[in-house]
């Protein structure tokens, strides 16, 4: 290992979460400043220097962290001044709806079990079969059905399923929802 890469492991384990944490205070949220964290990292130890006490490599991340985040901040200001001259007049469609359901899902999601919530996200986000989730988890294809069962139960009380909205339209029909069977679901 490098010297330089021992100073890069000791700051990490010395101050990680302290960086972390500012970061996170200059964004205002978490992802954003561990992206400004790392990116910093990766600025400051690209050419590192050989004689750099701890406080010495902190200092210089935190002022390359500082200076990110105002560059990325003067650059979407002066995109926003620029937008209006960019777009055109026509009226842009409403994606209302959508966001409205995926604030409900992520809600939903957040009253599940932990195994509940990974072979939720792992069948429907992931797409993999149950045998798969089964296998990824490891649990019997059963228990992986039985949580998903439950999961969807616990999920549809905040969540409407995308089948009661057109069920308004067409009473006893279920559309959309699984492999049809030929014979018309009743509610």
């Amino acid at each position: 290992m490098t010297e330089w890469s021992d100073q890069l492991a000791q700051l990490v384990r010395a101050r990680g979460a302290e960086l972390s944490r500012y970061g996170y205070l200059l964004c205002g949220d978490m992802t954003e400043g561990a992206d400004l964290f790392q990116e910093a990292l990766v600025r400051v130890f690209a050419r590192p220097r050989r004689s750099w006490s701890l406080g010495e490599v902190e200092g210089y991340v935190r002022r390359t962290m500082l200076n990110d985040f105002l560059d990325q901040r003067r650059r979407s200001q002066r995109f926003a001044r620029l937008l209006p001259r960019l777009s055109s007049p026509e009226a842009a469609p409403d994606h209302s709806g959508g966001v409205l359901r995926r604030h409900d899902v992520v809600e939903a999601l957040g009253t599940l079990s932990p195994r509940q919530r990974a072979c939720v996200v792992l069948r429907y986000y992931e797409d993999l079969p149950v045998a798969g989730v089964a296998e990824r988890i490891g649990l019997s294809q059963g228990a992986v059905k039985r949580y998903l069962s439950e999961a969807l139960a616990r999920m549809s009380a905040v969540v409407d399923p995308p089948w009661r909205e057109t069920e308004e339209a067409s009473p006893g029909q279920r559309v959309g929802v699984g492999r049809s069977t030929g014979k018309e679901n009743a509610r």
